[in-house]
């Protein structure tokens, strides 16, 4: 998104967000975004500020400078219960000596709700996560999903306007992590919230972003939507954080054991899905490495001098092994230049 949009008046927007800790920058000026039914997803590494900027925004940690905006609504200086936004954390931490509807309901009966009105929004959010009817049940009978589900639907009886997920699918196996996934996507669009989903998963990112924002060192590295980010990281940062593995340096006179991919030197990417295996006499003389799968589909990595490139191919392709020779063909937009 351009930096236009952040003067949008709708929804969820941060101004210049700075953070730091015992004098040490964590946040160095974060400019986002969010409209109401859209799904923003914070990529990038440990340590590189994701957590912190959505404690935030929330109210959770002490601004050095900036603002935090609901349309024409300055948030910054009000407390965390009235800035009406939702905050889900991988360790949803439910009270074990209380059963789903005590744990849904709590900060509503700590905020001076009636009971009939906890009792209706309770029964409101359950039924929005996919629960209803599991007011009764006690949590230590819930599989990882249910109680994922009841803490998402805890943030969601206080009918935010905006919701903050802090790696809550984390925890989860890879089968039921993706199965929540589209389920989560689908629900807050519907909810017409303004979400902000933290990974350092690219698959997660992906499935679930309207827009992608990569974080590196407190700074907002590479921001658009999947398409747009994946085609062109940007930085070699980004790159690796959005699953890109074909990084190639390149000397001073943008060359290497492919030929000549740049102007000078650097690093440029070989987009994987812009690559192409052939017989021998096609393309690039190559021999295969090794042979793998990625999310199911086969990978093959090849050597061109001491150049390894990754190669998805199709399954109807005969079977390689390695030492097989082979030809690599790339294609003209397969390279993408990136900064340091």
């Amino acid at each position: 998104m351009t930096a236009s949009a952040v003067d949008d008046r709708r929804g969820l927007r941060v101004e210049d967000l700075r953070v730091a800790f015992e004098g040490k920058a964590v946040l160095k000026g974060i400019d986002l975004a969010v409209e109401p039914g859209e799904v923003l997803v914070l990529l990038g590494p440990s340590g590189c500020g994701k957590s912190t900027l959505l404690r935030a925004v929330a109210g959770l940690e002490q601004l050095t400078t900036g603002r935090v905006w609901w349309d024409d609504d300055d948030l910054t200086d009000l407390p965390t219960h009235l800035r009406q936004v939702g905050l889900v954390f991988q360790d949803h931490v439910l009270f074990g000596h209380r059963d789903v509807a005590g744990n849904v309901g709590f900060a509503l009966r700590v905020a001076g709700a009636s009971a009939p009105s906890v009792t209706h929004r309770v029964a409101e959010a359950l039924e929005m996560v996919g629960l209803a009817g599991f007011e009764g049940r006690r949590v230590d009978t819930l599989s990882g999903g249910e109680s994922q589900r009841v803490a998402l639907a805890r943030s969601l009886a206080a009918a935010p306007r905006a919701i903050l997920l802090d790696e809550p699918l984390g925890s989860l196996d890879r089968v039921l992590r993706e199965r929540l996934t589209d389920e989560l996507g689908a629900l807050l669009r519907r909810l017409d919230l303004a979400a902000v989903h933290v990974t350092h998963d690219h698959d997660e990112a992906f499935a679930l972003a309207d827009r992608i924002a990569v974080l590196g060192d407190g700074r907002i590295d590479r921001i658009g939507v999947p398409d747009e980010v994946w085609a062109d990281p940007g930085s070699v940062h980004a790159a690796r954080c959005l699953g890109h593995e074909n990084l190639l340096a390149l000397d001073v006179r943008g060359c290497c054991a492919l030929g000549q991919l740049g102007a000078g030197s650097g690093t440029v990417l070989l987009r994987a899905d812009r690559l192409f295996l052939g017989g021998a006499t096609e393309g690039t003389a190559a021999v295969v490495v090794s042979t793998t799968r990625r999310s199911g589909r086969p990978v093959v990595t090849v050597a061109v001098g001491d150049v390894e490139v990754r190669v998805p191919v199709e399954e109807a392709m005969p079977g390689l092994v390695m030492g097989d020779e082979v030809g690599l063909v790339v294609a003209e937009d397969a390279v993408i230049p990136l900064t340091d």
